[in-house]
């Protein structure tokens, strides 16, 4: 997780959190999150590279909608890094 970008662990966290994601819903949270627009160009070629990492396979829903889900891997790097996040950030109780 540590050689990703930020717009990258953005992309796992969305995918992790939606139930069948495709690439529209994600670049819609995304979008609601950075409050601006992500253009396709940005965010395909990211999907790409998570999917190339192993971290999201890719799935198909129909000719021109994919869907996206986290892998195993995908899933222990997200813990590994919220683990990694707690030892310098806890939640105010």
């Amino acid at each position: 997780m540590h050689d990703l970008t930020g717009f990258q662990r953005d992309l796992l966290y969305v995918i992790g959190g939606l139930d069948e994601p495709h690439g529209l819903a994600v670049k819609a949270e995304l979008e609601e999150y950075y409050e601006s627009e992500v253009h396709h160009g940005r965010l395909y070629p990211n999907l790409d590279t998570l999917v190339d990492k192993g971290l999201v396979e890719k799935g198909e829903i129909d000719q021109r909608t994919n869907s996206y889900a986290l892998t195993r891997r995908g899933r222990r790097e997200i813990t590994a890094r919220r683990e990694w996040e707690q030892q310098y950030v806890t939640p105010d109780e």
